[in-house]
C-alpha cells in the first residue's frame, strides 16, 4: 500500500532526490518549497504534488495543512539552509541587531521550520511512521550560526523521539557532509574550499543527494523501525564515530 509522504524543501538538491526516490517507489508525495516555479516544474517531473509553503511561517504552515491528506505516513524536514549566504546589509541596523536578525534567520530556517512543521501534522503522523530531518555536520564543528541551528536540530529531535515513540512513530535525522549538486553554496564555493572538503573526507569524494535520499528511505523503512532518537551520519568518514 503507497504511503503518503511530505517532503519540505523538495524543489531542489537533497529534498529533490529523497522527494523523487519515493515517488520513483509509489509512494504518494507531497513537496513543498517557497519558490512556486522550480517547485511545480520538479514535482512535474518525478510525479509528486506541489504546494507552496514557507515553513517559517505559522499562517503558511496552518494553510498547508488543508492541502495535505488526514493520514501522514513519513514526513522529511529539509527545508532550510545556510542563510548567511542570503543576508544583505541594511546600514539602517547596527552591528548588534545586524548580528541579531541573520541569527534568528538561520534558526528560523534550520531548527523552528522543522519543529513547526512537525507540531502541526503530529496528529496525522500514523502508527509505524517515520520523522526525518536532515541535519549537517556543520552541528559539531562550531560552524556559526548555521551550525547552532543544525545543533539545535538534533536536540529537540530527542525529545521528539519519545514524544512520539509511544505511538510507535520514529525520529531521526540525517546528517550530511559536503553534498555537491545542491545550491547550499549559492555559487560562493571556490575550488580550493571544495578540494579542501572533499580532502577531508576517507572517501576522497564529495556526497551527492542520492546518497542522502538513500538514508533517508532507510530511516523510513520497516528496516529501521528501532531505530529512533539518532543522528546517522552521511559525510564519507570526515568525521567518524567509535
Amino acid at each position: 500500500m503507497a504511503r503518503d509522504i511530505l517532503v519540505t524543501g523538495g524543489a531542489t538538491g537533497i529534498g529533490y532526490a529523497v522527494a523523487r526516490h519515493f515517488a520513483g517507489s509509489g509512494e504518494k508525495v507531497v513537496v513543498t518549497g517557497r519558490r512556486q516555479a522550480p517547485l511545480e516544474a520538479a514535482a512535474e517531473e518525478i510525479g509528486a504534488r506541489a504546494v507552496v509553503c514557507d515553513h517559517t511561517d505559522p499562517h503558511a504552515v496552518t494553510r498547508l495543512l488543508g492541502e495535505l491528506p488526514g493520514r501522514l505516513d513519513v514526513l522529511v524536514n529539509n527545508a532550510g539552509g545556510n542563510t548567511d549566504f542570503d543576508a544583505e546589509e541594511d546600514e539602517a541596523l547596527g552591528e548588534l541587531e545586524a548580528f541579531a536578525r541573520d541569527f534568528r534567520a538561520n534558526l528560523d530556517a534550520n531548527l523552528l521550520s522543522a519543529a513547526l512543521t512537525t507540531r502541526a501534522v503530529e496528529d496525522r503522523l500514523a502508527a509505524g511512521g517515520a520523522v526525518v530531518s536532515i541535519g549537517s555536520i556543520a552541528a559539531d564543528k562550531g560552524s556559526g550560526a548555521y551550525g547552532a541551528a543544525k545543533a539545535g536540530l538534533a536536540s529537540w529531535n530527542l525529545g521528539l523521539a519519545r514524544q512520539v515513540g509511544a505511538r510507535d512513530i520514529t525520529a531521526n535525522i540525517v546528517s550530511p557532509g559536503y553534498v555537491a549538486d545542491t545550491e547550499f553554496f549559492r555559487d560562493k564555493l571556490t575550488p580550493e574550499r571544495r578540494d579542501a572538503l572533499v580532502g577531508a573526507t576517507a572517501l576522497g569524494r564529495p556526497g551527492v543527494p542520492g546518497d542522502i535520499a538513500g538514508a533517508v528511505a532507510f530511516l523510513a523503512s520497516p528496516a529501521a523501525r528501532d531505530i529512533t532518537a539518532q543522528v546517522l551520519n552521511v559525510n564519507g568518514g570526515e568525521s567518524g564515530t567509535r
